[in-house]
């Protein structure tokens, strides 16, 4: 992987598809381990399934943490001592309703003009890395972003498609591929119109170390003892153990 090509698509368009991320054989591994989760807390299942924080449920979520490439790239974006915020697992059946256009976090609001100018770069706090598990066409949920809106400064309006000339573009991908973006992004999904296919995905957020990981069920959140005996050291820096720093 080019990282530097990628971060400069990162800073400019707010997203960028990466082929390949995943072989065959970690597709397979992932979509079943999807289908042996359960709900806890927060999690639900019905036409949507959502599951959280997969990462402390069983070792082997913990090498898709930090995937040889993507890991690279979000270091280079957040920082050598970038941390996750959350590992997500996700299944759309036939009928499920994808979401609206949005961001997922402003982490400033910014004068217009500021943003607007060429030689002003936008510093990343989080990037989210979806690893679809499908083959994605036009009827099987496919991601929609809205190139340079994270450079708007604000959140989208309700029923608002384009951004500065630019309209929503539609990400069809294959099984393996992965979809990386900035959490001002503008972006949303689509429906589930497949008579029979469903669409699985799993999700990974970074930020940078001073972003708060808020692992729900917050003060009840417990490690799970087999996931750290297991973690190698890069993997437990991700998970939050850091070396000493000002507000420590």
């Amino acid at each position: 992987m080019d990282v530097p090509s990628v971060l400069r698509a990162l800073h400019d368009d707010g997203f960028v598809l990466l082929p390949a991320a995943l072989a065959p054989a970690q597709v397979e591994q992932l979509q079943g381990a999807i289908s042996r989760l359960t709900p806890l807390h927060w999690d639900y299942n019905g036409l949507i399934e959502h599951y959280k924080c997969v990462f402390n449920r069983d070792p082997l979520w913990l090498a898709y943490l930090d995937l040889p490439g993507i890991i690279e790239l979000a270091q280079a974006a957040l920082g050598e001592d970038c941390h996750i915020i959350g590992q997500t697992a996700w299944r759309s059946h036939p009928g499920a309703q994808g979401m609206p256009l949005h961001l997922d976090h402003l982490v400033m609001q910014l004068p217009p003009e500021l943003l607007a100018d060429p030689d002003f770069e936008l510093p990343m706090q989080i990037c989210t890395v979806q690893f679809y598990l499908d083959d994605i066409d036009a009827d099987l949920c496919p991601t929609r972003v809205l190139p340079g809106s994270h450079k708007a400064g604000r959140k989208p309006a309700a029923g608002e498609q384009s951004w500065q000339g630019q309209a929503v573009q539609t990400i069809l991908c294959r099984a393996g591929d992965a979809l990386m973006f900035r959490s001002e992004l503008w972006h949303g999904g689509s429906d589930n119109t497949t008579p029979d296919r469903c669409r699985s995905m799993l999700q990974v957020h970074y930020g940078r170390r001073m972003v708060a990981q808020k692992f729900s069920p917050y003060l009840r959140w417990q490690f799970n003892p087999a996931v750290l005996a297991q973690a190698t050291p890069r993997q437990r820096r991700l998970l939050g153990e850091h070396e000493e720093a000002e507000y420590d």
